[in-house]
């Protein structure tokens, strides 16, 4: 196939992935499986809101994952978060999951089925792009046949920087949904995607964070990948 931008970037994470499963992160590196998923749902159009603590601030712990979500407003371009505003954010909202007048959804995930394991991974950026990897490995059950695979590009931002009051993980990229069918006799499957690198981004708090869905958009696990600072060995 052509060698374009794209192409690299999907290369260099596949290239990464590889090297990842087959070291060990060093010691309080490996990041550890969330057990329940608090998402945060803020409107382009209000600067304050990203400025103040949100209900989802609330709810800590190192198995609790994360996710803000800027969901474009009335404002378009014009918004002051618009250029974080993704169009998946407002989908995303509109999941039955999602109560109408709330801005904040907390769902705590089932116990993994048996033998399941998911692991995802960011590359490095490379001429605008940057790759996501999607790893599945298959468990002595199948999972639901109606489950899907996604793949999120988020940025770490701590609390007191870029003017957040709390600590965010900010979806800036989403590809998905990936199809779960494994091939007879296949124990593990991979997707990897590149998506362009985010606008007035930070490279080195840009990370990758994986999750199966049901249908209606009901987490069933999730993964992220390492914490900034942590290092695959040579």
């Amino acid at each position: 196939m052509p060698r374009t931008p794209f192409t690299f970037a999907v290369l260099g994470c596949a290239a990464l992935s590889a090297q990842t499963a087959g070291a060990s992160l060093p010691a309080g590196c490996k990041p550890l499986a969330p057990q329940q998923v608090v998402e945060s749902f803020l409107s382009a159009d209000c600067a304050a809101c990203w400025q103040q603590p949100d209900p989802a601030s609330t709810v800590t712990g190192p198995r609790t994952l994360r996710l803000d979500w800027i969901v474009p407003g009335d404002l378009g371009d014009d918004a002051p978060l618009a250029a974080a505003a993704l169009p998946e954010a407002k989908a995303r909202l509109k999941t039955p999951l999602v109560p109408a007048d709330s801005s904040v959804q907390q769902q705590r995930l089932p116990s993994p089925l048996p033998g399941v394991q998911l692991a995802v991974q960011s590359g490095l950026a490379w001429n605008g792009y940057i790759g996501l990897a999607f790893d599945l490995r298959q468990g002595r059950k199948p999972l639901p046949a109606d489950a899907q695979g996604w793949v999120a590009l988020v940025e770490r931002v701590p609390a007191g920087q870029d003017g957040s009051a709390v600590q965010r993980q900010l979806v800036r990229a989403l590809a998905g949904p990936l199809p779960l069918t494994f091939a007879p006799g296949q124990r593990q499957l991979q997707h990897l995607r590149a998506v362009l690198v985010p606008p007035n981004s930070r490279g080195e708090r840009l990370a990758a964070v994986g999750w199966i869905a049901s249908a209606n958009g009901r987490m069933l696990m999730a993964a992220q990948s390492a914490p900034a600072g942590c290092a695959t060995p040579e």
